[in-house]
């Protein structure tokens, strides 16, 4: 990346185990995220499979999300390999996941799609943050700043994925680097 990167947030927090299901139920996947207006009811149901109880992740008609952060434990976005899943948190509003431990194939789709960062944490964060609360994410910098206290903690650098993730995923990247032209064909 070339220049400094950060989100500003409210945090949403969860778990362990979050799986696909729970991030956006089957019942939604006929939803094709290229129909703008599709695009936008996707991101409606984003959290839609959490427990009954659970906060709210998205008022009732009201997109975007006041949750563009969602911090999580370990093995986020496990379950079934669903692309809609990192692309309904985008679509709801989140820049960022900071979770303990991805699901590879969650990992791998949020990388792909470029609608969210996949950011890993070296703290349980799911255990010290609350709902409700605003961080800053140096993306870069691979921190995260608690803005009530000022506490910082560590973040894994995303390496060589950050690139694909700013030009908007893998079909923007490889644009951006004549790999394929801008209309789609092998360079």
């Amino acid at each position: 990346m070339s220049d400094q990167r950060t989100i500003h947030g409210t945090v949403y927090v969860l778990e362990d185990n979050i799986d696909t299901d729970q991030i956006i139920p089957a019942q939604y996947l006929s939803l094709v995220p290229t129909i703008p207006e599709e695009y936008c009811k996707l991101g409606s149901y984003a959290l839609a499979g959490l427990p009954e109880g659970a906060t709210p992740f998205i008022e009732e008609g009201r997109i975007p999300s006041p949750y563009s952060i969602i911090v999580a434990g370990r093995n986020f976005g496990c379950g079934s390999s669903r692309e809609h899943a990192p692309i309904c948190l985008g679509a709801s509003g989140v820049k960022a996941v900071v979770a303990e431990s991805y699901a590879r194939i969650f990992f791998r789709n949020a990388v792909a799609t470029g609608e969210v960062y996949p950011l890993e944490s070296t703290d349980r964060l799911c255990a010290i943050l609350q709902t409700g609360e605003t961080v800053d994410i140096h993306v870069e910098e691979a921190r995260l700043v608690r803005e009530s206290t000022g506490e910082e903690f560590v973040l894994q650098p995303l390496g060589a994925v950050a690139p694909v993730i700013e030009a908007g995923g893998i079909f923007g990247y490889a644009r951006a680097t004549g790999m394929i032209s801008a209309d789609g064909a092998s360079s």
